[in-house]
């Protein structure tokens, strides 16, 4: 099903500058890479060495730091911030505390300097985003709003914002640059965003509850996760359509973040309240393995340049867990700040 959805311009142009078990203390060697993990309720950015396994430095960026991306270059983070309070699916309104709109925005990290220097304009509430092929521009989830903001980097302005399904969570850029896919938590939707005209081309019906979104290196396939569908869904992008679903194992799965290896070999999928990671093999999509014990309820989720290590976030834990992506064991957990939710790695500067 195709359908062109409102798209609201403001003053300036549109989207055309877009570019078509218990832990052992023997694990493999680690590449020289750091993680970067957004700390939802301390407000902060835990900068973890992976080869020391341990926090080097703690960045202070603003209220509710959630989604996370690093340029290519290694120089910059970008990181989602919002000043409106944590709330359950179920929450009264009147109980919270008062929105603070001013905190939303998107923080520009230097990570050489380690701090933040500036905050970017992001649409309101912004908690994932993702940036375009030529890292000119970013597209960002406005959950509140039932909108996707596009922003321009060097104007820090909001370029356009399209009208999407209810509650937009996950955004990832297809390889190619040509669209954005952006899940509809309530809808079971994701909603293809064409990179050149800012508009809706295509509405994919997924299972209950999508949440993130990865794709294959070559851009033919793409994996989706369904919290409350407990399955995480395999569309076939030339034909816009769910192929397959695949079932996830172990009591209380709820799939929450994924992640490709390098080679497009594995696809691993954080299990939140299953407190594991599934390892999915994408020539067969079947599952290949489970990784329990990661941590009470796993979210973000990372892997490093050569493929080796997995990092994945655990709210309720404060901590960051090690996984050796080969074997399939934990290595380590590393304390971060509170509440972990994204993560991000790049090598070491």
């Amino acid at each position: 099903m195709r359908t062109l959805f409102l798209l609201t311009l403001l003053p300036l142009t549109g989207c055309s500058l877009t570019a078509p078990p218990p832990a052992h203390d023997d694990p493999p060697a680690q590449t020289a890479a750091l993680a970067y993990v957004t700390n939802e309720r301390s407000g902060d950015v835990s900068v973890i060495d992976l080869a020391e396994r341990k926090v080097v430095a703690t960045i202070p960026v603003g209220k509710r730091p959630r989604g996370i991306r690093v340029t290519r270059d290694g120089r910059t983070a970008y990181v989602a911030l919002s000043g409106s309070p944590i709330a359950g699916p179920n929450s009264n309104p009147a109980s919270l505390p008062p929105v603070d709109k001013d905190a939303d925005g998107i923080g520009v990290i230097d990570l050489a300097a380690r701090r933040l220097t500036a905050k970017i304009a992001s649409g309101s509430d912004p908690e994932s985003f993702s940036l375009s092929a030529d890292e000119r521009l970013l597209y960002i989830s406005n959950e509140d709003e039932n909108r996707a903001s596009v922003v321009d980097v060097a104007s820090r302005k909001v370029l356009a914002q399209v009208d999407v399904g209810m509650e937009p969570e996950g955004v990832t850029t297809h390889p190619s640059g040509k669209a954005v896919y952006v899940t509809c938590e309530t809808e079971s939707e994701i909603h293809v965003i064409d990179t050149r005209t800012c508009a809706v081309t295509a509405r994919i019906k997924t299972a209950v509850r999508p949440r993130a979104i990865a794709f294959t290196p070559a851009g033919d396939k793409a994996y989706v996760t369904c919290e409350t569908a407990g399955t995480v869904d395999v569309i076939d992008v030339a034909r816009g359509a769910v192929v397959r679903s695949i079932k996830l194992t172990g009591e209380n799965a709820r799939p929450m973040g994924i992640v490709l290896s390098p080679d497009g070999t594995r696809a691993y999928a954080t299990t939140g309240r299953g407190g594991a990671v599934v390892a999915i093999d994408t020539a067969t999509d079947a599952i290949a393995g489970t990784v329990t014990g990661v941590g009470p309820r796993p979210w973000g989720i990372a892997i490093t340049p050569d493929g080796r290590t997995l990092v994945t976030a655990n709210g309720p834990s404060n901590d960051v867990t090690l996984i050796d992506a080969r074997a399939l064991t934990v290595v380590r957990k590393i304390p971060a700040g509170t509440s972990p939710w994204g993560v991000a790695i790049a090598a070491h500067p």
